[in-house]
């Protein structure tokens, strides 16, 4: 398999796309660490049954978030911030490869950073 390359415009191109799912994603994401909080003292003890519908909805919410993500990552980017919306996007700038960045509700990719520095190198484009 080839290494897929995007440009700026592809990247704003595939946004509306990506958008709803990171979106759902961080609303599952979010849904799951509340519910887990509250099934905390379920889980902590080693004798109660967790097979409860607690637990059901949970795994089915788990799936779901497996789901999302595996579609996110058919784009061809990478899935940096799970609870965050960050998704890196490879691309060549300057004769070298970097990330386009982009971060659950900016309004189009406006940064980017080198393979090795992450989201606190980012710069704008």
């Amino acid at each position: 398999m080839s290494t897929k390359y995007f440009t700026v415009a592809e990247v704003n191109t595939l946004l509306p796309e990506l958008e709803p799912l990171v979106g759902q994603l961080l609303e599952r994401q979010a849904k799951v660490v509340h519910e887990g909080q509250g099934m905390r003292h379920v889980l902590a003890d080693m004798r109660s049954n967790v097979g409860g519908l607690g637990a059901s909805k949970m795994v089915q919410d788990f799936m779901v978030i497996e789901s999302l993500v595996a579609r996110i990552r058919a784009y061809g980017c990478e899935m940096k911030g799970l609870n965050t919306g960050l998704l890196d996007f490879l691309a060549e700038r300057d004769g070298r490869d970097v990330y386009l960045c982009w971060k659950y509700g900016e309004p189009q990719v406006m940064y980017y950073h080198e393979l090795h520095t992450g989201f606190n190198g980012r710069k704008p484009l």
